[in-house]
C-alpha cells in the first residue's frame, strides 16, 4: 500500500505546463512561431533555447485554457482556435509540456511579455525583474528545429506530421 501512495504522491508533483505552437503557411513553406525566454540566464543563448509560449496549469485549469491564457501573458498576442493537440514532451527538469498548433499570424516587433521576479546574481538575495519572453520570431521548419529546446522538437515534428496528413 505504501508504494501506491508514494507513487501517487510522485505523479501529482510532476510540474506540468502547457504551450501553443502557431503556425502560418507561407509559399516557403510552413513557418512556425517560437519565444526566446527573457532574462540573464538565456540572454547570449540562441540555437537550443527557443521554446513554444508556456507555462504552468494546476488545479482546476484545463491544460488547454491555461496554454491560451500563456501564450497571451508571453506574447500579448490572443490565440484562436481551432486547436490541434500535438501531445507531451518530457523537459530534461522533468517538466511535461503539452502542446497544441493553432494556425494564426503575428508581427513579433509587437510582443509584449509579462514580467517576473528572478533573483540574479544567484544565491545573492538580490531580485531584478525580467520579461518571460524576451522576444518572438517566425522560423522555418528546419529553422525551427534547430532553434527550439531539443526536447520540443517533437512538437514540431507533430505538427509537420498532421500538416502532411491534412488535417
Amino acid at each position: 500500500m505504501a508504494k501506491s501512495v508514494k507513487a501517487v504522491k510522485r505523479a501529482s508533483s510532476v510540474r506540468q505546463s502547457a504551450g501553443l505552437l502557431m503556425y502560418r503557411e507561407r509559399s516557403g513553406g510552413v513557418e512556425v512561431f517560437l519565444a526566446h525566454p527573457g532574462g540573464p540566464i538565456w540572454a547570449k543563448r540562441d540555437k537550443g533555447a527557443w521554446t513554444i509560449p508556456k507555462g504552468r496549469h494546476e488545479g482546476a485549469e484545463a491544460p488547454l485554457d491555461a496554454a491560451k491564457r500563456e501564450f497571451n501573458e508571453e506574447t500579448g498576442f490572443v490565440a484562436k482556435g481551432p486547436f490541434i493537440e500535438l501531445g507531451s514532451v518530457t523537459q530534461k527538469s522533468g517538466k511535461v509540456v503539452t502542446g497544441w498548433a493553432f494556425k494564426g499570424d503575428c508581427d513579433p516587433a509587437k510582443l509584449i511579455s509579462n514580467t517576473c521576479e528572478l533573483e540574479w546574481p544567484p544565491r545573492s538575495g538580490k531580485m531584478i525583474e525580467i520579461p518571460e519572453v524576451d522576444r518572438g520570431a517566425w522560423f522555418g521548419l528546419p529553422a525551427a528545429r534547430e532553434y527550439i529546446r531539443e526536447e520540443q522538437v517533437a512538437l514540431v515534428d507533430a505538427l509537420e506530421a498532421l500538416l502532411l496528413r491534412g488535417i
